[in-house]
């Protein structure tokens, strides 16, 4: 009878050992599971602080490039008012030393003709200067959208 309860208790303990294997084998393989995914995520998180980092750079690029044109459109502007103010001046000079009213609507014609042209060609100049600087500001905008997309295209979609 001795050797039965030897024999059980053998069992037993082997069946305890095999158990107890299975069970270290499930928390070391959980284990290695859940350090590979925080591994993975903590990447995924490094990544996205980069992608932004380089982000907030392109919109910081983008708005100098909007304030420098801006202070440069903002210094064309006050030449031509000055030019034209100087030019106002000079004209309602000489509108006072005219002699004869056909004189005054000539000079007047002629200032308003000046005027005008003037007026459309400092237009086209900060047209052409908006374009340049919409250009300047959407580039690294333009760029980081490129690279965001490429980023995010290459990462396997979770299910």
């Amino acid at each position: 009878m001795s050797d039965q309860i030897a024999a059980v208790t053998k069992s037993v303990e082997d069946a305890i050992a095999t158990a107890k294997q299975n069970l270290e084998g499930l928390v070391k393989a959980q284990q290695e599971q859940i350090e590979k995914a925080s591994a993975q995520v903590l990447k995924g998180y490094d990544e996205l602080t980069v992608l932004t980092k380089g982000n907030v750079d392109a919109f910081v690029k983008s708005g100098t490039a909007v304030a420098k044109g801006a202070e440069e459109a903002g210094k064309q502007v006050a030449a031509f008012t000055h030019a034209s103010l100087e030019k106002s001046v000079s004209n309602a000079k000489a509108l006072l030393a005219v002699k004869t009213i056909q004189e005054l609507l000539e000079l007047q014609k002629a200032y308003t003709k000046t005027s005008f042209d003037a007026l459309v060609a400092e237009g086209a100049k900060l047209q052409e200067l908006s374009v340049k600087v919409a250009n300047e500001a959407l580039a690294p905008l333009s760029a980081r959208v490129n690279a965001t997309v490429e980023v995010l295209s290459k990462k396997p979609v979770a299910a």
